[in-house]
């Protein structure tokens, strides 16, 4: 896979189009904190023992405190971006997501980092399409990913100027 430094910036459908099967990335890495954990547990009120409870989690049989799964899907918008700028449209909106699975767990103190491929583009009309990105989550030294989504947005073109 390319390490892509700067995202690409399309500015059409066609734009997208083009990239039907391309992969993005990896992302840089980023760090998965105790504090970060408990942030998100702070935030969506989720405080299972296993995320936010070090000393029992450290007796379970994955050995420390674990990242909530939709903590590491959360991430995947930044992520988008540091691959694809979204700036080249009058919007995009996050439509949705395909199908979502959590194959692996991701340990605190863990690096992750993200690549995604463009699996699809279909125009609705109106100068805008639905965008398919596949996104696959890794942690730095696993086998399996963390995460793996198909994330579905709806991009926007500018109108077209007289």
């Amino acid at each position: 896979m390319p390490d892509t430094h700067a995202p690409i910036r399309p500015t059409s459908i066609q734009d997208l189009k083009d990239l039907v099967g391309t992969t993005l990335g990896p992302t840089e890495w980023h760090d998965i904190t105790q504090e970060r954990i408990d942030a998100f547990a702070e935030l969506t009120g989720d405080h299972q023992w296993i995320h936010v409870d070090p000393e029992r989690a450290a007796a379970s049989d994955f050995g420390s405190t674990i990242a909530h799964g939709l903590y590491s899907l959360s991430i995947g918008p930044r992520f988008m971006e540091d691959l694809m700028a979204f700036d080249g449209f009058a919007h995009s909106l996050n439509y949705g997501y395909e199908k979502v699975r959590f194959p692996s767990p991701n340990p605190v103190g863990s690096r992750i980092r993200m690549h995604a491929e463009i699996v699809s583009v279909d125009d609705v009309g109106g100068g805008a399409a639905r965008i398919v990105t596949k996104q696959v989550f890794e942690r730095e030294g696993a086998d399996k990913p963390i995460c793996v989504a198909e994330s579905v947005g709806q991009f926007t073109e500018y109108p077209a100027q007289a």
